[in-house]
This record gives structure tokens, sequence and C-alpha cells, in this order.
């Protein structure tokens, strides 16, 4: 072998363990201080908390707009966690709670799943909770969730450390 391939291939390889070094410091990084989570405020017109459009594939299509009930609720509340007093308006669209990036309330708590649960309005203009498989489940009142429930409004929904609520 000649001395300009051997220095290449040592060339070659320093970057790769280099390679292989950065990557591991932002694994090791990321588990010591998790995902950046950002106070997100609602906002109006047509997207999610974020401000970013909904996804069609990812999120249940809006109801037809109706008259709000007297005495429904019109905001999600974070009353316990590392988000309280994050707010999101209720604007008819299916809200989406975990630790995925595209969630609705990305939720930066260690029992909550990626795709933990979601809230989403029936027919009747009522807001229903559905827990999504979590390994830990989602709480109603303290009843762990199975099915699709009917929330009243102020009861809180807990998942892991985080406490969200109906209010007007």
């Amino acid at each position: 072998m000649s001395e300009l391939t051997l220095t290449v291939m040592r060339l070659g390889f320093l970057a790769v363990l280099w390679l292989f070094v950065i990557v591991a410091v932002q694994v090791i990084r990321s588990d010591l201080f998790g995902t950046r989570v950002t106070q997100r405020g609602s906002r109006r017109g047509g997207g999610n908390a974020s401000g970013a459009p909904a996804q069609a594939g990812r999120q249940a299509a809006a109801p037809p707009q109706q008259r709000q009930r007297r005495g429904a609720p019109t905001k999600l509340v974070v009353s316990e966690g590392t988000l309280t007093g994050t707010t999101v308006a209720l604007a008819g669209q299916t809200i989406t709670l975990g630790r995925a990036h595209d969630s609705t309330i990305v939720l930066d708590d260690d029992y909550a799943s990626s795709r933990h649960a979601r809230i989403y309005p029936d027919r009747d203009g009522q807001w229903i909770v559905e827990d999504l498989g979590s390994t830990n489940g989602t709480y109603l009142d303290r009843t762990r969730l199975t099915t699709p429930t009917p929330i009243p409004p102020g009861a809180p929904i807990r998942i892991g450390k985080t406490v969200i609520e109906l209010r007007k």
C-alpha cells in the first residue's frame, strides 16, 4: 500500500471516530437534560397551539362549527406539572398529549408516552378524553381510563405528574 492511501485511511478512521464521539455526547446530553419544552400559548387561526398548521393525516377533522352551549368549556389549562399555566383554546380540533414533538401539548414527563392521550369534541359538543394505549395510564379524577370518557368541566385529567383541566 502506498503512503498516500495509508494516510487517507488514517484520516478517514479519525473522522469516523470523532463523529461517533460527538453523537455519543449528544445522546448522553439529551438523556441527562431531556427535551427542551417551550411555553406555548393559544393563537388565533387555523393551527394547533404551536402555530403550525394541523396535519390532516395525524389529527381528526374538526366537526362543523356549532354554537357553544352555555357553560361549555372554552380552554384547556395545565394546572400541575412542568407546563403549569399553559392554556390551549378549545376550537373544535383534536388535542393530542404526549412526549412526541408533534403533539399539541408536549409533555416533558418520564411517565408520559410519546402518544399518550387525546381530547376531542363529540357531535353533541361535549369533550371526550381517550387514552391511546399508554403504559402508565390516563386518569380522570382518580379513575383510570379504559374507554373514551366525557370530561366534566373542572375534572382533573392526570398524565404522570401533569394535571390538565377543562375550564370556561
